[in-house]
């Protein structure tokens, strides 16, 4: 069998530019090293590395080579790093994302109960509805509510509830318009939503005959908060999209009602999301086994 050891050799040196920087970084001498990488081009009956007075340079084939090289060390450090956070005390910081509803209404309700099973973890807890780059931002974890299949396939995702939310409004705003027949006609109303960075509320919407249309409005109040649109909402002053358990008394009371209501959000769900390239660190782990813990059975109130 191959000897793993000669793929993590090759990489050495490539990484490191040289034999010599490479042998001193592994603590092996440099002959010893040059030996093995030619044996590993013998037996693979090609030439990986050019070698000249200036240093060494990758063929075309050891550039293809090194590649998977590199697939191979992380998926070893990944596994290895599987085994040791099992093990580890759960600590350090972790950076969340969450949208704000189920951060108000949920998250934070759960939250000093982690902290005093943890006492070696801090959480760092963003409220916000807009879609956060993981990778990017530098979270470690991320709570949203997303359309079945919106979310990027380099993250892990687990979907812990169905979501859905209504088009809703006053019955007295809805008196003084015409009464709409098709989502273009809502942009003549008064808008109450989160507002994206070209300042305008986006809402999908699936109709009858699987039409989709996207409902783009310039808000009147552009906020995340659902509690503040649904307040808003009642004193007249919008139109607004809101969870269902947010406006569900509402509506059996009639002081809110549906708009266009054969028009519906797509539905969607509450997920966790995080990444796992390089495995999770204890305290990532222990984190969104406790979201899913709680955020799955709680029926949040409106």
């Amino acid at each position: 069998m191959q000897d793993l050891n000669d793929l993590y050799f090759f990489a050495s040196v490539v990484q490191q530019g040289g034999f010599t920087a490479a042998g001193r970084s592994l603590g092996i001498p440099k002959s010893r090293l040059s030996r093995r990488i030619s044996e590993l081009e013998t037996r693979l009956g090609a030439r990986l590395l050019q070698r000249n007075t200036r240093g060494i340079s990758l063929t075309d084939l050891g550039n293809r080579y090194y590649q998977h090289c590199q697939v191979v060390i992380a998926a070893a450090e990944a596994a290895e790093l599987a085994v040791t956070s099992s093990l580890a005390e759960p600590s350090g910081t972790v950076r969340v994302s969450c949208v704000v509803a189920i951060a108000q209404s949920e998250v934070t309700a759960a939250l000093p109960a982690f902290l005093e099973r943890y006492p070696k973890v801090n959480i760092d807890l963003m409220f916000t509805n807009r879609r956060v780059n993981l990778l990017e931002e530098g979270v470690d974890v991320a709570v949203r509510v997303r359309a079945t299949d919106d979310e990027d396939p380099n993250l892990a995702t687990r979907r812990l509830r169905a979501a859905s939310g209504y088009l809703v409004a006053s019955p007295e705003l809805m008196a003084r318009y015409p009464t709409p027949q098709h989502p273009r006609d809502l942009v003549k109303l008064p808008f109450l939503g989160a507002a994206e960075q070209d300042r305008r509320v986006h809402l999908p919407l699936d109709g009858p005959e699987r039409e989709r249309y996207e409902l783009v409005a310039q808000p009147r109040l552009a906020v995340e908060d659902f509690p503040l649109r649904k307040r808003a909402a009642l004193r007249n002053l919008g139109l607004t999209m809101l969870p269902t358990e947010y406006c569900s008394e509402e509506l059996k009371q009639g002081t809110l009602v549906r708009v266009l209501p054969e028009w519906s959000m797509p539905i969607g769900h509450v997920q966790v999301v995080y990444p796992t390239q390089r495995g999770l660190l204890p305290a990532v782990r222990v984190f969104v086994d406790f979201l899913i813990e709680h955020l799955s059975k709680v029926q949040p109130a409106g």
